[in-house]
């Protein structure tokens, strides 16, 4: 065969390799799932009695997803704390020994929906609704914004496991990461793992403390979660489970819509 020749083949023997893998690139990129070059969108509502593992398992939802964790107590201390025209108005509730009222509360769920950029992709709820009027004006408001929810998750667990788990957490107040004496302890003592910042132990984390907290919690949630189960978004996971268990169980509710 000729030097000529011998070129030209191969530079056509080229071509062809090149149109191949033109054809199987757009192969690949039909095959994928449309969801994959959109963001993901999640909003949701997490259940749970203290010490349920709300705090373990929000975060791994929150870096999944994209989306803001919205822990309503955390959230009304910081309005006040910025004294932002809501935060100044709860303040001035509290402060008469009131209660915040469900309008306020859910305008600030409003207000981190449209001004906070974390919330973009959607959000999950930690401690609000606790009542069937709240659950409503959510609703409500949600409608306003042309948005639903798309899950409600109760993370359940017997109160005497609670309890054991509840008198023996440490917090990192900065953060939230949560750390037990017992079951999962931090490296160094009352040290937090990342920021080698001082743990706490919050002061009703006791058992008298909780037990009530628990009494109110099962009364205040029982029509909640009714109100969700009859929309038919709501699922529950067995929270004794270890929090690898449980995330998989999230995870297995999330792949199912």
């Amino acid at each position: 065969m000729a030097l000529s020749d011998e070129l030209n083949y191969l530079k056509e023997l080229v071509k062809q390799l090149n149109d191949k893998i033109v054809e199987l690139e757009n192969r690949a990129k039909d095959a994928l799932p449309i969801a994959s070059s959109v963001p993901q969108q999640l909003r949701m509502i997490l259940i749970g009695p203290p010490g349920a593992g709300k705090g373990t398992q929000a975060p791994k939802i929150k870096e999944k997803f994209c989306v803001c964790h919205l822990a309503t107590g955390d959230m009304l201390r910081e309005q006040v704390i910025k004294r932002t025209p809501l935060g100044i108005e709860a303040k001035k509730i509290i402060d008469a020994g009131g209660l915040v009222s469900d309008d306020i509360m859910v305008d600030m769920i409003k207000d981190q929906l449209e001004n906070n950029k974390d919330c973009k992709n959607g959000f999950i709820l930690d401690g609000f609704p606790r009542t069937i009027p709240q659950a409503s004006k959510l609703d409500d408001m949600l409608t306003e914004r042309q948005q639903k929810l798309d899950h409600v998750v109760e993370l359940k667990i017997a109160d005497q496991l609670l309890i054991s788990r509840i008198t023996g957490r440490l917090i990192h107040p900065g953060s939230g990461r949560t750390y037990h004496r017992e079951f999962h302890p931090p490296k160094k003592p009352m040290t937090d793992d990342i920021t080698g910042e001082p743990l706490i132990q919050r002061s009703d984390d006791n058992v008298e403390a909780l037990k009530k907290r628990l009494v109110g919690f099962h009364s205040q949630t029982g029509p909640v979660i009714e109100y969700y189960k009859n929309k038919g978004i709501y699922n529950s996971i067995d929270a004794a489970q270890s929090p690898a268990v449980v995330w998989n169980s999230l995870r297995k509710i999330f792949e199912s819509k």
